[in-house]
C-alpha cells in the first residue's frame, strides 16, 4: 500500500533523517522525496511504500505525529488514495 507523509515546520537540522530513520525501523520504502524551505519554513512530502504487515498505516501515522510534536513539526501520514482526492479539482 502506498501512503503519503506530509512534514510542515520550522527548518532545522535532521528533519529527513528523523523521518527517514522512523520509515527504516518500520520497514517501510520510500519512493519519492520531495521538499522546499521557504523563508525558513522546511516543507516535505513523502511517497512511501508500506509492506510490514505488522505496522498499520494508523499505528504509524500516530507514531509519526509523536515525532512530529516532539520536534516541533507537523507529520501527517495518509493513504496514497486519500491524498489524491484530498487535492482532485
Amino acid at each position: 500500500m502506498k501512503a503519503v507523509i506530509s512534514v510542515v515546520g520550522e527548518d532545522k537540522v535532521g528533519i529527513l533523517a528523523t523521518v527517514s530513520g522512523e520509515c527504516a525501523k518500520a520497514k517501510i520504502n520510500i519512493l519519492d522525496v520531495s521538499q522546499t524551505i521557504v523563508n525558513g519554513v522546511f516543507t516535505m512530502t513523502m511517497i512511501v511504500e508500506m509492506t510490514n504487515e505488522d505496522y498499520t498505516l494508523s499505528q504509524f501515522a500516530e507514531h509519526m505525529e509523536k515525532i512530529g510534536k516532539q520536534r516541533g513539526l507537523v507529520i501527517r501520514v495518509m493513504h496514497q488514495d486519500i491524498f489524491k482526492s484530498m487535492y482532485e479539482i
